[in-house]
């Protein structure tokens, strides 16, 4: 047995009971796939009414079989200790136990039970399988932040050991030490890239100016997968030209586990095993095929603590040409705290705020990256790292678009910086509002 597989064993998680689970899961036939998604979804609702005070509380005069009355979960709702929240018979010590990233400005602490935790970790083991990369035995390039605390420090440190990983720093990314990234790519036999979509964006700017295609110096590589960020069509293709590698869109959360994972049709393929996804409206109903609203979650296998029905803060929309069996998310659009205010009472999502002016900045100026913050109603801040100030023209033209896609008279501020400030664990918003 590997040492990651080992280390999950050793702490109680079992992976292989794990593993033959989704194997079962995933060998049903179209039918029994159907009942075993309203099977689980009722079985998980009934436990934790059962078994779990919180949840009792929280959706009373609730039944599984009338799915559409069960309440909706809000991060809101969770932010109570966890002692509070945990099921019978379970207890901090016997289970998982992590920390949201707070992405979402509601973070809390939260709970799965052991064999929930080892289904997660079967899924993401199952689905980089279909890109050939074994997570026990290929190497990693991890593009992720760092708690920067001794005991946090030294224990991811031992899990990158454990998972055959070498972290790149995040929160550094001037040329030198990009210079520094490209040494160790062409000295080391990755397989795979893994990360944060903007720090792994910087980098394939880096190699862009140097006219580098990592593949070339890096042989072994096989894949890039990209997370806990969005990935925007031109990021892609940049990513694309400059590694020389399949570039994979993960979606996931901490609390949930992987939710969507491209595929090599680039389809971004919803994880149906273990969880339920759906995508309701501002009042709660569900939304069709295609329609764009807040993705809201059931976990079907964690009996530790309750996520049914839960709105995890994203906007998104399932393709048309889902099914049951194989939904496919078209489009995840930010956060639902992602949102622009405009005097004239127009809301937009921020990242189509963010999208407008990357397009103008990127084509016409040597911006390296950039955040935009809504200081007041028709206020904004444009904090950008640039070894120039942006021109006249430049301006101009950043102004212009944000008059014909939003609308005009907004006061837009620019602030050249250094660099920019990205959270305790390295990932950088690309939108913030202060309203």
């Amino acid at each position: 047995m590997n040492l990651f597989n080992l280390s999950l064993k050793l702490n109680g998680y079992p992976i292989k009971a794990a593993a033959k689970m989704l194997q079962s899961i995933q060998s049903k036939n179209i039918d029994d796939s159907t009942r075993y998604i309203e099977t689980q979804k009722h079985a998980i609702v009934d436990y934790h009414l059962n078994h779990n005070n919180f949840y009792k509380a929280f959706a009373k005069n609730s039944s599984s079989t009338d799915w559409k009355r069960i309440p909706v979960m809000g991060k809101h709702d969770l932010q109570q200790p966890l002692k509070n929240r945990l099921s019978n018979g379970f207890n901090e010590s016997d289970i998982y136990v992590n920390k949201t990233s707070g992405s979402s400005g509601n973070p809390f602490v939260f709970a799965k039970d052991k064999f929930c935790h080892a289904l997660t970790w079967s899924i993401f083991i199952d689905r980089y399988s279909w890109f050939n990369i074994n997570t026990n035995t290929s190497k990693q390039a991890r593009f992720y932040g760092i708690p920067l605390d001794s005991k946090g420090y030294y224990k991811e440190r031992l899990k990158d050991a454990l998972g055959n990983r070498f972290r790149f720093s995040v929160f550094n990314l001037s040329d030198e030490q990009l210079e520094k990234n490209l040494n160790k790519f062409k000295s080391t036999t990755f397989d795979y890239i893994n990360g944060y979509t903007s720090s792994i964006v910087q980098f394939a700017k880096f190699l862009a100016s140097k006219n580098i295609v990592l593949k070339t110096i890096c042989p072994s590589l096989k894949a890039c997968i990209v997370t806990s960020e969005m990935l925007f069509e031109t990021d892609k293709t940049l990513l694309e030209s400059q590694f020389g590698i399949p570039i994979i869109n993960e979606y996931g959360a901490a609390e949930l586990g992987l939710i969507a994972f491209q595929n090599k049709q680039d389809e971004w393929i919803i994880n149906t095993e273990d969880l339920y996804v759906e995508i309701l409206d501002e009042n709660n109903n569900i939304l069709p095929y295609g329609e764009e609203g807040r993705i809201v979650i059931t976990s079907l296998y964690n009996k530790a603590h309750p996520f049914i029905r839960y709105d995890l803060g994203d906007v998104g929309a399932l393709s048309k040409q889902s099914t049951p069996q194989k939904p496919i998310l078209k489009k995840l659009t930010g956060r639902t705290n992602d949102i622009v205010l405009l005097p004239s009472g127009k809301k937009s999502a921020g990242l189509t705020f963010y999208y407008v002016t990357k397009t103008i900045i990127e084509e016409k100026s040597s911006v390296k990256e950039f955040v935009i913050e809504q200081l007041t109603i028709d206020t904004f801040k444009i904090s950008y790292v640039s070894p120039l100030e942006l021109s006249n023209e430049n301006l101009k033209n950043i102004k212009t678009a944000i008059s014909k896609y939003l609308e005009p008279n907004l006061n837009i501020i620019f602030e050249r910086n250094e660099k920019l400030n990205r959270s305790n664990r390295g990932k950088l918003k690309q939108f913030m509002s202060h309203l």
